[in-house]
């Protein structure tokens, strides 16, 4: 296993992480004890959750993942694994979170009373990397980093990191850490696949001047780039065959965002390329993905473990200069198909 170091910490993860959103509501715990024993004998030992997990996030269930792998992970040496969490992000986002009242903040408060829920939930007594699920546009970053290093002192958390944020939220955020003598963001964890290029625009180059390492959640871009959407009927059991069919307008938008014209156009070239290498879609995209300097390591999710063989098979697929050019052609071909 070609091991990664997360930022400038000591966090030293596999390529790939295995995410577990789909923990408790998709996949059963029985299942989900499959999935992750699989890809931890695979060589996994980088694995992703968060307090508001499963999603859909639903208030009955928020918790339900991190108890899942709470629970399994009894039966493997904790230093063995790398265990991440997230503190759900403010309710003035783009989502208002289904815990503690809708009354989510990055502050004092709700950092930490996520925190404690995380650790009793996952039994044990550190996070070796936590992160801000999403910004909090009212809280001023210099209350929520002050807060966060005051656990990386007490050794609950080791590093912390951010998520779904942008060039100037996570430079602001480490200037301030430099400057206040805080603990850094090491990691940013946004949406980043063949079908949203998004990232190379500004935040690659941060992360690269900055020494902050990405890692990417939807490699396969919610699974289109499975080539599951590139059918005739929409497969019924699909996240996005629901989610056109869903009454909340921001749960629409999503699908349409990721079930488009134009991202159904790229997937069929995009299969017809990997058609001509021989190798699954799924194990081009997650390799794509994983080919960049400032990745450390990309997030997979899978609702039964047969899912990740052609996941985990990126591992050993490299992907050469010409590949590179041609899949590059169909995104010059057609610009951002998800916006």
């Amino acid at each position: 296993m070609n091991f990664r170091y997360i930022g400038k910490s000591g966090l030293r993860v596999s390529p790939i992480c295995m995410g577990t959103m789909t923990f408790g509501l998709q996949a059963d715990k029985k299942t989900s004890f499959a999935i992750i024993d699989k890809a931890y004998e695979r060589g996994i030992n980088f694995f992703d959750t968060a307090e508001l997990y499963p999603v859909p996030p639903d208030a009955k269930l928020a918790g339900l993942t991190e108890e899942i792998v709470g629970e399994w992970l009894q039966s493997k040496p904790r230093d063995s694994i790398i265990l991440a969490s997230k503190v759900a992000g403010a309710a003035n986002g783009w989502f208002v979170p289904p815990i503690r009242h809708g009354l989510t903040a990055i502050d004092r408060f709700h950092i930490t009373k996520a925190l404690e829920g995380t650790l009793k939930r996952l039994k044990t007594d550190y996070i070796d990397l936590y992160q801000v699920h999403w910004p909090d546009m009212s809280v001023p970053i210099e209350e929520s980093l002050y807060v966060l290093d005051g656990f990386v002192k007490q050794g609950k958390i080791r590093y912390i990191g951010t998520s779904n944020d942008s060039a100037y939220g996570l430079t602001k955020a480490n200037e301030v850490a430099k400057f206040k003598g805080l603990a850094r963001y090491e990691s940013i964890q946004n949406n980043f696949s063949m079908l949203n290029r998004r990232f190379l625009d500004e935040l690659a180059n941060v992360c690269k001047k900055e020494h902050i390492s990405l890692l990417p959640y939807s490699p396969l871009a919610g699974g289109v780039l499975t080539g599951k959407y590139n059918q005739k009927f929409l497969p019924q059991n699909a996240r996005f065959a629901k989610y056109i069919n869903s009454s909340e307008p921001r749960i629409q938008a999503q699908a349409k965002r990721f079930v488009n014209e134009k991202t159904l156009l790229s997937v069929e070239r995009y299969l017809d390329i990997a058609k001509e290498y021989g190798v699954e879609l799924t194990t081009l995209a997650t390799a794509w993905s994983m080919q960049f300097d400032f990745i450390a390591s990309t997030i997979i999710g899978a609702t039964t473990p047969n899912q990740l063989d052609a996941t985990l098979s990126a591992l050993d697929f490299k992907i050469s200069d010409e590949l590179n050019k041609r899949l590059d052609s169909v995104h010059q071909e057609i610009l951002y198909p998800m916006g």
